[in-house]
């Protein structure tokens, strides 16, 4: 794989990463009580909402592509997942634990394309490094309501 496509895969899986935390974060805050927790989301979307638009304008320099998002069926199957474990239980406390799990997956994605990817360019190095902080801090602050 050429080194342009490997730096658009990895701005993809950023992209897909970001996307389902702003997904999965709109499907989850309809069910949301407590305004703390909401405010939480709140920020936490926006955080993401950053990252995609960062990877956007990184991808412009690669491709004259969009970067990849979630499809359909990947929205559909997130909304559904939720749905399916807080028919039973949709506190704030299991709320916080599906976005917790869900956002561990990322950081260990990210973790991956890291290790994996040493030679990738600074500017994406860094987008991807930043990424996985931002998640690693998020589920700090998710921690705070289970």
């Amino acid at each position: 794989m050429n080194n342009i496509q490997n730096e658009l895969n990895i701005l993809d899986e950023i992209n897909k990463g970001a996307s389902m935390g702003v997904n999965s974060i709109k499907e989850i805050k309809p069910k949301v009580q407590d305004r703390n927790f909401l405010e939480t989301l709140d920020i936490e979307e926006n955080k993401y909402q950053r990252i995609s638009v960062r990877v956007n304008e990184i991808y412009k320099k690669f491709s004259d592509k969009d970067p990849h998002e979630l499809n359909q069926m990947e929205k559909a199957m997130t909304g559904w997942g939720i749905e399916m474990r807080t028919m039973k239980d949709d506190t704030t406390s299991k709320l916080a634990e599906l976005l917790v799990k869900g956002t561990n997956m990322g950081i260990i994605e990210g973790r991956r394309l890291l290790n994996h990817n040493p030679n990738s360019s600074p500017e994406v190095h860094d987008l991807l490094s930043e990424f996985v902080t931002m998640q690693e801090d998020s589920v700090t602050a998710l921690k705070k309501f289970l």
